[in-house]
């Protein structure tokens, strides 16, 4: 991947993420869809990190592979704040505090 095709790249990505950010959040579903987004723009930095591996790039693979950890992170915050939102579901062992 030149790098011009990488910095284009990197700015749909980061003006992609921008829209989601400005938008106010204000469903479960809308936190499901972030996640997804962060989980979607962290494979195509996998994707770019491998290809930059293969070319011998290691500038773009780190960059890249840090980007992926980063959007990762970000995956995994939106999906638990989709689940924590989500509690109506009863805990199985309910609220009793354990015999000491």
């Amino acid at each position: 991947m030149n790098a011009d095709k990488t910095s284009v790249t990197e700015a749909t990505a980061v003006d992609a993420e921008q829209d989601f950010l400005d938008e106010e959040l204000e469903s479960i579903g809308d936190h499901h869809r972030m996640a997804a987004h962060h989980f979607a723009a962290a494979a195509r930095h996998h994707l770019a990190a491998a290809e930059a591996d293969d070319n011998g790039d290691d500038e773009a693979n780190a960059r890249h592979a840090h980007l992926a950890y980063r959007h990762q992170l970000n995956g995994v915050q939106y999906a638990e704040i989709a689940v924590m939102d989500n509690e109506p579901l009863e805990d199985e062992f309910g609220d009793e505090t354990p015999a000491a």
